[in-house]
């Protein structure tokens, strides 16, 4: 049954003694204070369908507990300790100097209830009414996205403990599976460890890479046949993960087709990668060319004026549905605080760029060539830049106003946020010229109309279908040529489907209002600072999967815009927060 908090005090209650040591305007002072209408009753009731039993521990301390645990990025045994010997933390959970704590198994037991409940996120979505409630985002139309990769709480495993220890899972979780691996396989895998050989011995490796492949295709044969059994879904994923690390980083030797069972480590990483299968969703992950990184993915939306977390979400490292792109049109697009008919009291920053004085940019590289040629050039960029600015027109006071680096502004992106109604203002990815120095994509005029492209000569092609473009044999005697080319079968292309929208973000970047614009969106590198670092040391995930993680992420975020809101002035007044 539902614990709750005793309205009477304890003679050696921490509050009452210790309150004082308790700085003013911290997470603990205010939790001692407010943790009940914070954390009613109701924040829990959902989860105890029954009057009877033993009580839990109550709202307003479980609520208290989850918000200073991820706080301070603490472990669960850790966070039991917090309680039992830091007067902050009994001050704040207003326990008694002389309560011990619980046992740190406890808040396994709360996560996993509260994440098979209808409201997995219900610790932020309580900050997030706080912050609705309170008016502080009213008005304010800047989003800030980014991310970050968190290190997984798993080992990278190598292709022959993948393979040993996916094996071993079927064995554990597939009914029969352990009498098939004995009669099929010729290597014994109720013995722990790897395999006993020579590990100095080339040839005792490639032969024990090979038995190892054909063992796993022997269960998988035996196993997955068509007369094989519905299986339960741990059953299915075990044999699933042993069909993928099975083939994921072995090819044939030298001279063979597999069918020889002959089979050596591929030299070459496959992609999307399973790296341990202890934690199959964790994935190999750059965030820089220089620096590879095993773990997930962590996306932030931001406000930057406030500091406030407006959206987060712990996705795999890899995937189309997970790119920077794609997660910034989906944060923006549920964004909680903003309405479109919400005004917007600052001024929007103005930067739509494509004017006019954009049309003679093209013009001026081409002075070698004939006056119609030049003139021919000019025209056909003057009607691009008239389509590109009205392609790239920004909404009034509708949208969010969106602040991104370039891997937030693919094609797609933008169209999305065209269409929702967004501004943005999103660092574009430059284009590189094909002959140091010389012509780039935006020197030749696109006209989307008639499907043709006009080179800085003058020339005009057609758009293939597929959107590529070749001007072939009228490279040969152009006298632009050392500048454009040093193809043989001279100067081709690829129109992007959303071409004239990347081209306007290219001139939008141009802009002075643009560049004094951008540097808004740095403010999101600090709020992911503090989301990723705790007392100046990266926080590693303690936890496996995407769900899992991802729970946590949203709850440090919340723990993160509670404190944010503090030194706002956060307070409650005629039973309502506002800030003060």
């Amino acid at each position: 049954m539902q614990g709750v908090t005793r309205m009477d005090r304890d003679l050696w209650d921490a509050q009452e003694i210790t309150g004082s040591l308790v700085p003013q305007g911290s997470v603990f002072a205010f939790l001692a204070e407010h943790r009940r209408e914070l954390f009613d009753d109701s924040f829990t009731a959902d989860l105890f369908g029954s009057r009877t039993g033993r009580p839990s521990l109550p709202a307003d301390l479980i609520g208290a507990v989850l918000v200073l645990k991820e706080l301070y990025a603490l472990s669960d045994p850790q966070t039991a300790d917090a309680l039992k010997y830091d007067i902050r933390w009994k001050v704040a959970c207003g326990r008694s100097l002389t309560d011990t704590s619980f046992d740190p198994s406890t808040l396994v037991h709360w996560r996993q209830r509260i994440a098979k409940s209808q409201h997995p996120d219900r610790v932020y979505d309580k900050i997030a009414e706080v912050i609705a409630e309170t008016g502080i985002l009213k008005g304010r139309r800047k989003r800030c996205v980014d991310s970050t990769v968190f290190d997984d709480a798993v080992a990278t495993q190598d292709t022959v403990t993948q393979l040993v220890a996916a094996i071993r899972k079927v064995a554990r979780l597939v009914p029969g599976a352990a009498g098939v691996i004995s009669d099929v396989c010729r290597l014994d895998y109720t013995r722990p460890g790897k395999p006993d050989i020579d590990w100095d011995d080339p040839q005792a490796k490639a032969g024990l890479v090979s038995a190892l492949v054909n063992d796993a295709l022997a269960v998988l044969a035996r196993l997955c046949g068509p007369d094989a059994p519905d299986r339960d879904q741990a059953a299915a994923d075990a044999l699933g993960l042993l069909a993928l690390v099975a083939g994921q980083d072995v090819e044939p030797a030298d001279g063979s087709d597999g069918t020889d069972g002959r089979w050596v480590i591929a030299r070459k990483v496959a992609p999307d990668r399973v790296i341990s299968t202890v934690d199959p969703a964790t994935r190999h992950t750059r965030k820089s060319k220089s620096v590879r990184r095993d773990g997930y993915r962590a996306h932030l939306a931001a406000e930057p004026e406030t500091g406030l977390i407006t959206d987060t979400e712990l996705t795999m490292a890899t995937g189309d549905d997970n790119t920077d792109a794609a997660m910034g049109v989906t944060m923006t697009g549920r964004d909680r605080y903003h309405t479109a008919d919400t005004t917007d009291t600052s001024e929007p920053a103005d930067t739509s760029t494509e004017t006019a004085d954009t049309s003679t940019e093209t013009a001026d590289t081409s002075t070698e060539t004939a006056d119609t040629s030049t003139e021919t050039a000019e025209t056909a960029e003057t009607a691009e830049t008239a389509e590109t600015a009205e392609t790239a027109e920004t909404s009034v006071g509708g949208g969010l106003e969106v602040y991104g680096d370039s891997a937030y502004g693919s094609g797609e992106a933008r169209e999305a946020y065209r269409q929702a109604g967004h501004d943005t203002v999103i660092k574009p990815k430059p284009v590189l010229p094909a002959v140091p120095g010389g012509f780039t994509l935006d020197d030749f005029a696109i006209d989307h109309e008639n499907q043709t492209v006009t080179c800085p000569a003058g020339h005009t092609r057609p758009i293939a279908p597929s959107g590529t473009v070749t001007f072939g044999k009228l490279c040969a005697g152009c006298p632009l040529r050392d500048r454009c080319t040093t193809a043989k079968t001279g100067r081709s292309m690829t129109i992007h489907q959303y071409e004239a929208l990347l081209r306007a973000a290219r001139a939008q970047g141009r802009t002075p209002e643009f560049k004094q614009a951008y540097p808004t969106r740095s403010n999101v590198e600090r709020t992911v600072a503090h989301v990723a670092t705790q007392n100046g040391r990266r926080i590693k995930l303690r936890y496996l999967g995407v769900e899992a993680n991802n729970a946590w992420l949203r709850g440090r975020a919340a723990a993160l815009n509670l404190r944010t809101l503090l030194k706002h002035g956060l307070t409650r007044r005629d039973g309502t927060w506002a800030i003060a």
